[in-house]
């Protein structure tokens, strides 16, 4: 068993800001190229563009101050030099907060959170802005977790409505004041930058015409440090690179180190799109999305039916491994594989220590032991996969489970 000690250092080294598009994703793929490398393989980058925006004035004041504020990408830009909003808060977003109102024209709607549907609503009722916040009431004013969102593009789809994110705890003070009105300023530009996915292939011994898929997402979003999510998943599937490299498996392994996951799975999806040619070969999936911490139980989505899940349940049985089991989709770079019929196991740890998509996600929760714990397990279950004289689940989806993707990638949503 691997001591875990190098999935911590390579862990180390990638705990940094490396958002998607950015110079700090490349030099994170180029320390990932260093380490195939380092190993005796070869690599390289797959390149994809992927929409931003160039946001160049952000600004909210209201009850008389400026506030803290970012604005959201792609969400459009406000009449140069800013207007006078009215502001109302709708919690849901849903029918029943504007019960009465007819249109929103004039209003900065206030939200709890930015759902398809609410969004809709607003680009049906001709919403002027809309506002929603981050964090807790209490968050300290120095380490705000604040940072710009792009608008999706099935949300696109119905418009674009200017937008922002500001503190919890300015919009409790907005609510509870009753502050009637805001002043708004946004200026952005469209544009796209160039994303990266680091791919590594190992030739199948036996049968090199079908492949399992290793995927891991390097970037991260652009506060904190991105140990957990997800340097660590990156880590984990760079150590069993290292092992399947020295013994190859029967089937061609494909390690594919997915960028811009956070910006909507684009990584996957690129790789997807640039290797059709590939998909009728790709039988297998496993994913890898925060692991390592020292509490919390380990987990596993199964994306797929019951004779997947009956697989891995079993395989843990074996060799005594405790993990929660879960069958749906998992919101991770192994979705876009299960889209196209490609069963799926999603492995990670779960933990209430560690806290993703802030500036507490950190080394501190991690450890070499529980690294070594999970790659011992995820190199038993991948190795008998890709040995197995016959895969023990065919491709394909049933029914529910295509329900159950239809809903996440939001086909089940008209715009």
């Amino acid at each position: 068993m691997e001591n875990g000690n190098y999935q911590m250092s390579l862990v180390e080294k990638l705990s940094f800001v490396r958002y998607s598009g950015t110079q700090e994703e490349l030099r994170a793929a180029h320390i990932l190229q260093d380490e195939i490398k380092a190993a005796g393989g070869e690599s390289e980058l797959m390149d994809f563009t992927v929409p931003a925006a160039d946001i160049k004035t952000a600004r909210v004041t209201a009850g008389g101050r400026e506030l803290e504020c970012v604005a959201y990408g792609l969400s459009g830009s406000l009449p140069e030099g800013g207007v006078e909003l009215k502001l109302h808060y709708a919690p849901r977003g849903a029918e029943e907060d504007y019960c009465g109102m007819t249109s929103l024209e004039g209003y900065a709607v206030l939200l709890n959170a930015l759902s398809f549907d609410a969004y809709k609503r607003l680009n049906e009722m001709h919403a002027s802005a809309f506002i929603t916040f981050s964090g807790k009431w209490y968050d300290d004013e120095n380490v705000l977790d604040l940072y710009s969102r792009t608008i999706r593009p099935k949300m696109q789809e119905c418009g674009r409505i200017p937008g922002f994110a500001i503190t919890a705890k300015d919009a409790t003070e907005l609510v509870r004041q009753g502050v009637g009105t805001v002043r708004l300023e946004l200026a952005q530009e469209d544009l796209e930058n160039i994303s990266r996915d680091v791919l590594a292939v190992i030739p199948g011994t036996e049968n090199p015409g079908e492949s399992i898929v290793l995927t891991a997402h390097y970037d991260s979003v652009p506060v904190g440090t991105g140990s957990w999510d997800n340097a660590t998943g990156a880590a984990t599937v760079m150590a069993l690179y290292k092992r399947f490299l020295k013994h190859p498996a029967r089937r061609t392994l494909r390690f594919i180190w997915c960028g811009s996951e956070e910006q909507g799975l684009l990584g996957s999806k690129a790789w997807i799109a640039q290797h059709e040619e590939l998909m009728p070969e790709v039988k297998f999936c496993f994913n890898f999305d925060m692991c390592g911490t020292v509490l919390g139980p380990n987990e596993i989505y199964v994306t797929g039916g019951d004779d997947l899940l009956d697989y891995a349940r079993q395989y843990a049985r074996e060799v005594g491994w405790s993990a929660n089991f879960v069958q749906k989709v998992h919101s991770s770079d192994s979705a876009p594989f299960a889209d196209r019929g490609v069963p799926a196991l999603g492995i990670t740890r779960r933990s209430d220590t560690a806290v993703i998509h802030t500036h507490y996600d950190l080394m501190y929760p991690l450890c070499p032991a529980s690294f070594a714990d999970i790659e011992e397990f995820s190199a038993g279950i991948i190795g008998r996969t890709a040995n197995a004289r016959f895969l023990p689940v065919g491709t394909g989806m049933p029914d529910k489970m295509k329900e159950n993707l239809d809903k996440y990638f939001q086909r089940d949503k008209k715009a």
